[in-house]
């Protein structure tokens, strides 16, 4: 009645229908040591020691992560140690952060934790950010490195010009 061959094959219609893939998921039992990199969705509930990069990240409230996170967006119920760069970040009430966070939406619910600074992400911040991430193939890292310091001095003497 029903084969192998038609249930994966309506499993892979459905997911490319929806254009969502099933997120990758760090059990609670699971420590990586390294980098996490993926096109979709990734929820730790585990410990991660390394930088991800992703879609979109969770962090249940057992998981850790102490690294770097580049994602579309970060839901944190648990903890994260390091620097933070999203579309969209929201911090819930049982979150634990110390780092940095560079976004366009921040959202903290009352109990959270957070020790870092928050920076809204301006034009030239996306550009860079997009540059380091590797979203710019045309640039190497360390001319990356040169377009953002070269951004910096821009703004810096538009600033001095200005006031």
């Amino acid at each position: 009645m029903f084969s192998k061959a038609s249930k994966s094959s309506s499993r892979d219609t459905r997911s490319e229908n929806s254009g969502r893939s099933v997120p990758s998921i760090i059990s609670a039992d699971l420590t990586i040591t390294g980098d996490l990199a993926s096109t979709g969705e990734i929820q730790i509930d585990g410990t991660v020691r390394g930088d991800i990069r992703c879609s979109a990240l969770i962090i249940g409230s057992n998981g850790s992560v102490f690294g770097e996170v580049d994602a579309e967006s970060v839901r944190l119920h648990g903890k994260l140690e390091g620097l933070v760069r999203a579309k969209t970040v929201f911090l819930a009430s049982t979150a634990h952060m110390v780092g940095d966070i560079t976004h366009e939406s921040l959202a903290i619910e009352p109990g959270a934790f957070m020790e870092g600074h928050c920076r809204r992400m301006t034009d030239n911040a996306k550009k860079a950010s997009a540059i380091e991430s590797g979203k710019s193939p045309a640039l190497g890292f360390e001319s990356a490195r040169s377009v953002i310091t070269a951004i910096d001095a821009k703004d810096k003497k538009a600033e001095a010009a200005a006031g």
